[in-house]
């Protein structure tokens, strides 16, 4: 089969939820082009009232919970809120293999002046986790992605501080339904719908591995009747202000962020997805489902506005898409294997299994091409007639 591509920018309608039309431009472009007729400085004014409602009114408590990981869009987040005179609570959700400037850009927001608290999982049960939702779901981040929504939350509930700043909606920048695409809140239905969980509950992991119940409560949502007693509001900041990655790391940058010192594999820019080793594996496992990777999310998220040409992104996506995840961060994948206790040999197995053979080239007996560092070769990187 032939991929077909948005004619604007260059998403594949293999990713999920994106709707290309008539003629021929994905939701994401569209949504993109509707920020024009944002009346954005009136949207800014709405968030501050929000934010006054949400202020403690005698400074026994924080003013807002602000997820963060250490990167550029977080380290903006809490310049954004410290710039509208609130007093936030800073919360990481630890990564499942940190990397050094990770740590580094972790103690860079503290020094912007917050208080913070990390919250790291029991690694035994995490690395146990990881083996699982690999081998089951195709996704070695999958603790993660769900862990960086649960415990902010349950911070929110415990310490009865009702408002969390969340980032960009990755349904309204990436493509996703309308309805989701427009929300300005996080609710408990989108997390369940696009947090990333692909099916799989956090039940379902009860004994297997041996992981029990009581290894998972912050993996666990609160409950309904918890959120509506605290109150608990999640906004994402960028519907109150135009949202911009690669804007965001530069301001980032001017305020202590380290950007890494040469482009991250399997990328295009220098200054995201940091902080966790195993990010190239999930990110690669993205592609075997879709054809698509990180490449080319920020190249259609450059060509949307303005800093690349289309072909100059088909042509970054192809040249840096795709590429099996030997190092990442300048750590080779052999060091992940045995974190999670796997031998290469099972890893490409999985790879295989979770690989949508009808996206890549094959020989005449129906195996894989692939050329010498081990890269599959999709059917077509482009719209073709």
């Amino acid at each position: 089969m032939n991929i077909k591509y948005c004619k604007k920018c260059i998403m594949p309608e293999t990713k999920p939820d994106l709707h290309i039309d008539e003629n021929g431009v994905c939701n994401a472009c569209r949504y993109f082009d509707q920020r024009v007729d944002v009346d954005w400085d009136q949207r800014e004014l709405e968030f501050k009232s929000i934010l006054d409602r949400y202020r403690s009114k005698d400074g026994n408590k924080h003013d807002c919970i602000i997820p963060v990981s250490g990167g550029k869009d977080s380290t903006y987040m809490t310049l954004k809120m410290l710039e509208y005179g609130m007093n936030p609570l800073c919360v990481t959700s630890t990564t499942c293999k940190l990397s050094d400037i990770g740590r580094r850009n972790i103690e860079n927001i503290k020094k912007l002046g917050v208080d913070y608290i990390e919250v790291s999982t029991n690694p035994v049960v995490r690395s146990r986790i990881n083996k699982l939702t690999l081998k089951q779901v195709g996704d070695i981040s999958w603790a993660e992605h769900l862990t960086i929504f649960t415990i902010p939350i349950r911070i929110s509930v415990q310490m009865n501080i009702p408002l969390i700043i969340w980032g960009e909606n990755s349904q309204n920048e990436n493509g996703g339904p309308a309805a989701d695409a427009e929300n300005n809140t996080l609710s408990r239905n989108w997390l369940e719908e696009f947090g990333g969980l692909l099916g799989l509950r956090v039940s379902d992991l009860v004994g297997q591995e041996g992981i029990r119940k009581q290894d998972l409560i912050l993996y666990n949502y609160p409950s309904n009747e918890e959120l509506e007693k605290v109150g608990v509001t999640g906004l994402f900041l960028g519907y109150y202000i135009p949202w911009d990655g690669h804007n965001n790391a530069l301001i980032a940058q001017a305020y202590g962020f380290e950007s890494y010192p040469k482009q991250v594999e399997g990328s295009i820019i220098n200054y995201e997805n940091l902080d966790n080793l195993q990010m190239r594996i999930h990110d690669y496992f993205k592609y075997l489902k879709f054809g698509f990777d990180r490449s080319t999310d920020w190249a259609c998220w450059h060509i949307r506005r303005g800093r690349l040409t289309r072909g100059e992104g088909v042509e970054l996506a192809k040249q840096n898409g795709g590429r099996f995840p030997w190092t990442y961060l300048g750590k080779p994948i052999e060091e992940i294997m045995d974190d999670i206790d796997m031998t290469m040999e099972e890893f490409n197995r999985i790879c295989d299994q979770f690989t949508n053979k009808k996206l890549f080239k094959s020989d005449k007996r129906g195996n894989l091409i692939k050329n010498k560092d081990g890269d599959l070769i999709k059917i077509n990187y482009d719209n073709v007639e």
